[in-house]
């Protein structure tokens, strides 16, 4: 009878495992890049673009940059600081447009109900009221 002898599928060598490649960030958990990503910040651009028989159909700018607060005020970004969408007075800002609006639209109606009115005689200048002028007046003369 034939023995067999068993073999491995995938035989270790001993060669690969010395030569492994060692890098910054070996040993390092997912916190510790992330921590080092934002303190010293990441750029990453790129440019998409589709032509066809050279007419430009479509162009695409992407610029991301991430960061810390910190590193990105420190660069000279602060977009988000006066951007009312990202206040948290963006509630209170609406409101008080709103109630601008419905002021501005009551005074144009006043204003447009006044000029529809016929003119009033002007008063003479210099003319003091006399006695018989007030007496007709109050009596409906």
């Amino acid at each position: 009878m034939a023995t067999v002898v068993p073999t491995q599928a995938f035989p270790v060598s001993t060669k690969d495992s010395a030569r492994t490649i060692q890098t910054s960030t070996m040993g390092s958990s997912l916190a510790d890049v992330l921590e080092r990503v934002l303190d010293k910040g990441i750029v990453i651009a790129g440019d998409i673009s589709v032509s066809v028989a050279n007419t430009e159909l479509l162009n695409i700018r992407l610029r991301l940059l991430i960061s810390s607060v910190d590193k990105a005020r420190e660069i000279g970004i602060n977009w988000w600081e006066n951007n009312p969408h990202f206040s948290a007075q963006t509630q209170n800002l609406l409101e008080s447009n709103r109630q601008l609006q419905e002021r501005i639209e009551t005074l144009e109606t006043e204003l447009k109900a006044m000029r529809s009115l016929p003119p009033a005689t002007p008063l003479q200048a210099n003319s003091e009221p006399t006695l018989q002028s007030l007496s007709d007046e109050l009596l409906g003369l």
